[in-house]
């Protein structure tokens, strides 16, 4: 995969990508079909700067409405990133020693040839004619970048949730280029409810008669499809315990001034923000490439596959996680350690759900930053923590 960067801020239709983000354009990307996406455009940030042998860098992947932006550059930097409190001098993913590169997957919007990029030949937005993807083939396209960028190996592979299946995918496909991986909050495949919510949130999406079988770029689109999605994920990724600690039976004025629960309200009002900012097309294919997701798949047995990854694993968990409840994480670890590899489970306390792996970076940066510096200095961590 040949490659060219270019300084192109716009990143296609309506969703805005940080100043600080680059793209590289790739000749083509070879998809897990067989298909091939050419050209195929990346948006990436980096931080920090590469050492000398170029093993200094660490790949930040992100989760199902994610982008390129993970931290801000500097105080003038107005964009708060999505890892904020991880990434930058002095924290976990210390800037002043690793090189950090995260980019927009592909299928993305904000940056990435996705559904809502210009097809080649007619100029117009692919919407669905843009084809399948799945983990892989944003595994795929990060390596092209990672190539582009003259990293001779990745110090580790870090991610939540979809993040971490990437980090996953990474040490199986490409073994030589990963010295360790990180997956936080993530599986080896996706359960069977982890695949029923995704279904539900795609429907509220195709139902609304807005989303026009994918083809609404130059109208309004799936606003209230892609509101609820948003509003039926954010229950996933909160626990119980987080929402009555919050909200509990609190009430106060809705839309419209109507009486309304504030749970209520503070739902709307993610499903709003994210229609602001987000592509429906792009939120289907991306959940459907979480469903697909199997390390086993057209592998092998999905235990030996796990047991193939050979580098380093700390696999984490946030103990009032939903969507992907510890016994997850602990897996990985167990299946990992049965065949000699070197594997770590840390479980990190927290009411926050799923969004932990997010907001949850005073206790995750002492167990990242920990087993990042253990790496640096003995090449090989040791198994440590439950499992």
């Amino acid at each position: 995969m040949e490659a060219s960067t270019h300084w192109n801020r716009s990143p296609g239709p309506a969703w805005p990508v940080s100043g600080q983000t680059r793209f590289v354009t790739l000749d083509e990307v070879v998809l897990e079909s067989g298909t091939r996406i050419s050209p195929a455009r990346v948006a990436y940030e980096t931080y920090g700067r590469p050492n000398a042998a170029r093993d200094n860098a660490i790949l930040v992947c992100h989760a199902l409405t994610g982008s390129a932006h993970v931290a801000r550059h500097g105080p003038q930097d107005p964009l708060e990133g999505w890892w904020e409190g991880m990434v930058g001098p002095g924290r976990a993913l210390d800037t002043s020693r690793y090189f950090v590169i995260c980019s927009n997957v592909l299928g993305g919007c904000y940056g990435t040839t996705g559904p809502s990029s210009p097809e080649p030949v007619s100029g117009r937005p692919y919407g669905m004619r843009f084809p399948a993807i799945t983990i892989r083939d944003m595994v795929r396209a990060q390596r092209g970048l990672v190539g582009h960028l003259g990293v001779r190996r990745l110090l580790t592979v870090v991610g939540g949730s979809m993040g971490g299946m990437q980090a996953l995918e990474w040490a199986i496909m490409y073994p030589e280029m990963v010295a360790s991986i990180i997956p936080l909050s993530a599986c080896g495949r996706l359960s069977a409810q982890g695949i029923a919510f995704n279904q539900v949130q795609r429907l509220a999406i195709t139902q609304d008669p807005g989303w026009n079988q994918g083809d609404y770029y130059q109208k309004p689109g799936p606003v209230a499809g892609l509101a609820l999605a948003r509003m039926i994920g954010t229950i996933t990724y909160k626990s119980d315990q987080c929402w009555n600690q919050r909200f509990g039976r609190k009430r106060g004025p809705g839309p419209g001034d109507q009486d309304c629960f504030e749970i209520e309200n503070y739902l709307f009002h993610h499903g709003k923000k994210l229609v602001d900012r987000f592509d429906a097309n792009t939120y289907l294919y991306l959940s459907r490439a979480m469903d697909l997701h199997d390390v086993g798949r057209g592998r092998g047995p999905y235990e030996e596959v796990v047991q193939s990854i050979r580098c380093p694993v700390l696999s984490v968990g946030i103990t009032s996680d939903l969507l992907f409840p510890v016994y997850q994480q602990r897996e990985l670890v167990q299946l990992l350690r049965r065949a000699g590899r070197r594997a770590r489970y840390a479980e990190v306390e927290s009411a926050l759900g799923h969004d932990g792996f997010l907001v949850e970076t005073g206790r995750l940066a002492p167990v990242l930053g920990g087993f990042l510096d253990e790496l640096v200095s003995c090449e090989q961590p040791m198994a440590g923590g439950d499992a």
